[in-house]
């Protein structure tokens, strides 16, 4: 089973990030995905997404698009929320099984 790397990305790497990191892993493994996960503040997404090579990021703050280096991004305010959780699982889900 392919292992699929999200990175996680708030304003300062530490509460957001974690949350929607965690929840990323809960709901995407419910769904049959094995995931990765790591967190990152925004400023250092520039230089992590070249060494870490994400499938997607999911951000709970702004995130320059330059920045991604054409890295798909979803928002991840549902995992902050709680409003449109599955939803948003289920269009990460589709969209990393759209890559195998």
């Amino acid at each position: 089973m392919k292992t699929f790397r999200i990175l996680t990305i708030c304003g300062t790497g530490i509460a957001t990030s974690t949350v929607a990191a965690e929840k990323c892993k809960q709901y995407l493994t419910k769904r049959g995905l094995k995931v990765e996960v790591v967190e990152c503040k925004a400023v250092e997404a520039s230089g992590k997404i070249p060494v870490y090579s994400p499938h997607v990021v999911v951000a709970t703050t702004l995130v320059n698009d330059s920045a991604l280096h054409g890295t798909k991004k979803f928002s991840g305010l549902p995992f902050l929320t709680g409003v449109g959780m599955d939803k948003l699982a289920d269009e990460i889900a589709a969209y990393l099984q759209s890559l195998e």
